[in-house]
């Protein structure tokens, strides 16, 4: 008890605590967000083999994964993907490894590694901080961190993969209607709670269903509706229109910045998750001050 007291008396311990369990838990994010599309992969080949009575047992036909027989988050360990490559413990340290031991290299092949390893670990760190900053020491700190750290994961599964898999997004709207179940702190009542829920899913339901009709086209996936309805039920029903407002604002500036300046085909897909999740990111943490921006500019 001695270190919660500790914590909570210091603001700086909590931060630098905070900062340095999300670079640990950034590192992990990146296993979730490169092998959990390729884990749904299989067991859908898998359930469509049996369904249809197939021979072929192939569980994977990605060149690089289809070697392991067990694929998960836990097993085969981390390895170069390139010369197979165990990496070591200390290699492993979250930005430290990549910049001061590894220098961006795998340490057998001298292949190089993506940036994009210590940049997911350092933006969990930097996100993970601003919400300790945000509700201080408490119980529910924990829990939106679980929920900041799913954001991430979707957020680049999606950019990946256009998939915002139902394993994370549903077990993350349930949180969220326990977490105000139990009141924590989040100041959103259960019924608040169950409300944004429905009306979060209905809402991109709806949409969907009216430009399918208008298009014949399907403008976007079930897995947005869902990511909505989970951000309902941790930040009620008040906070839908703003999410949907910041996030559309957010993807058409970035969407029509792609086309012109990158040459993007604009009949290409683009995922809405990221965009989602960032709004809400921004409703978590700033909330109050965008919503009262929002009612003194548009609506007094």
């Amino acid at each position: 008890m001695e270190i919660v007291t500790l914590v909570q008396a210091s603001p700086a311990l909590l931060l630098t605590l905070t900062t340095v369990l999300g670079l640990l838990v950034g590192s992990f994010l990146n296993v979730v967000i490169y092998r959990m599309p390729i884990m749904l992969q299989r067991d859908w080949r898998a359930q469509c083999h049996e369904f249809l009575d197939l021979k072929n047992k192939e569980p994977d036909t990605n060149a690089a994964t289809a070697k392991f027989k067990v694929f998960n988050l836990q097993k085969p360990d981390s390895h170069c993907p390139l010369c197979n490559h165990k990496i070591r413990a200390w290699e492993n340290i979250p930005v430290i490894s990549y910049v001061f031991l590894l220098r961006g290299k795998c340490s057998s092949c001298k292949t190089k590694i993506s940036i994009r390893y210590p940049t997911v670990e350092t933006a969990t760190g930097i996100l993970s901080a601003l919400v300790a900053a945000s509700f201080g020491a408490t119980w529910l700190t924990l829990a939106v961190l679980v929920l900041v750290w799913c954001l991430i994961s979707l957020t680049l599964i999606d950019f990946d993969h256009q998939l915002l898999p139902d394993d994370i997004t549903i077990p993350l709207l349930w949180l969220g209607l326990a977490v105000n179940a139990v009141d924590l702190g989040m100041q959103v009542s259960i019924t608040d709670a169950v409300i944004g829920a429905i009306a979060g899913y209905l809402v991109f339901w709806s949409f969907f269903w009216l430009f399918k009709l208008l298009t014949g086209k399907e403008g976007m996936g079930y897995g947005d509706f869902k990511l909505l309805a989970a951000l309902g039920a941790w930040m009620g029903w008040q906070s839908l229109l703003p999410i949907v407002i910041l996030s559309s604002l957010v993807g058409a500036v970035v969407g029509l910045g792609m086309i012109l300046i990158m040459g993007r085909d604009k009949s290409v897909p683009m995922p809405f998750g990221p965009y989602l999740a960032g709004a809400g990111y921004l409703m978590l943490i700033w909330g109050p001050q965008i919503n009262g921006f929002y009612f003194s500019t548009f609506v007094n």
